[in-house]
Parts: C-alpha cells; structure tokens; sequence
C-alpha cells in the first residue's frame, strides 16, 4: 500500500469517528434527561420522549435543576430533591388534563420559572419596599425575576409567597398560592393568605 492510500484510509477513518461522534451527540441533544428505553407504554413520560418541544423543556429543567442543586447543597433542610420528586409526580397527574401536551408544558415552564426564581439563577429587579395601608411597618418586599413566565417572590413577616404573572388589561398581577399582587403605576393592591383584605400599598421612598 502506498503512502497515499495509507493517509487516505487514516484520514477516512477519522472522518469516520468525528461522524459517528456528531451523530452520537445528536441523539443525545434529541433525547431527555431520563432514559426513553424505560418508559411505560402510554405514560406522561412516553408523551415526553415523542414530542421534540417537551424534549428541549426536559433538557432545560435537567439544567436548572443542576444549578439549583449546587446553590441547595448547604441547605438545611435538604428540601429541593424532595420537592423535585413531588413536582414530577404532579406532572405525571396530566393524564388526567383533556389536553395532556399543554397540561406537562406548562408543568416545566412553571417549573423551571420557580426554580430560577427561588435559587435566583436570572436576573432580578429589587428588592421593592412596599408600605401598605398607609402603615409603614405593614411592609411587604418583593422580588421581581426575568423568567419564563414571569414571576416574583414577596415576603411579609416570616412569610414567603412565589407568584405567577397573570393576564391583565393593566399593570403587572401575580397569583400565588393564597397571595396576589397587582401593581400599577407604582401602587400595588395586595391580598396576603386565604380570603384575607385587599391592601393597598406604595413604593417607599429611600430614605
């Protein structure tokens, strides 16, 4: 064999390897954080496996969940791998949604939204200082986070509440569990736990 042909099989050989690396790479972008091989027939996760968008979505929240994991390692309690267990066992409930797709992409997009917002991996507007019901010692701070959807985290007392975006005609309005927050123009209307009154609340000034 000449010298020639030696260098051209070499070099096939390495175009070889480098395709069947890009290739390998490939399935692994198009593939999810869990192992499609050992999924139910019929399963949320199946739908999962099939669906390119909800793919990309895992993959995100595979990410997220790595760099809130490292924040959380000192954390006491340990609660994020607890509460990402109960999160996954809330997406697989979609089977019961008439429209099981949009019921597990919301499931990620708020997911993944709650996990940058509570281990501050986006960017973020405060904190907001907020005296409500002409009390300034009746103070609610928020946090405004960059997520997808948009979400704040507002705290009163020894109390935390993550909120939502929700469509408004005007303004900014958050929902969270019990508490929400509309705010416009500067103002804000709260509402703080369970059938609790609407407060009415402004910017405090910095002092």
């Amino acid at each position: 064999m000449t010298l020639a042909k030696i260098i051209n099989t070499q070099n096939a050989g390495i175009v070889g390897l480098l395709a069947m690396a890009l290739s390998m790479s490939a399935i692994a972008a198009e593939s999810p954080s869990f192992d499609c091989g050992k999924v139910q027939a019929g399963s949320i996760e199946e739908m999962v496996c099939q669906d390119a968008g909800l793919i990309k979505l895992d993959r995100q929240l595979a990410d997220v969940y790595a760099k809130a994991t490292e924040k959380a390692k000192n954390e006491q309690p340990p609660v994020l791998k607890a509460m990402q267990r109960g999160w996954v066992k809330g997406r697989n409930e979609c089977w019961k949604s008439e429209d099981k797709r949009a019921c597990i992409e919301s499931s990620y997009q708020t997911r993944i939204a709650e996990l940058q917002a509570q281990y501050r991996l986006v960017e973020m507007t405060g904190p907001v200082f907020y005296a409500c019901d002409g009390n300034p010692a009746n103070e609610v701070v928020v946090n405004y986070f960059k997520t997808e959807p948009a979400t704040l985290i507002a705290e009163r007392g020894d109390k935390t509440s993550l909120m939502f975006v929700q469509p408004s005609a005007s303004g900014a309005k958050y929902q969270g569990q019990n508490e929400s927050l509309w705010e416009h123009h500067g103002e804000a209307r709260i509402v703080w736990g369970y059938e609790a009154p609407e407060m009415t609340c402004t910017v405090k000034t910095p002092k």
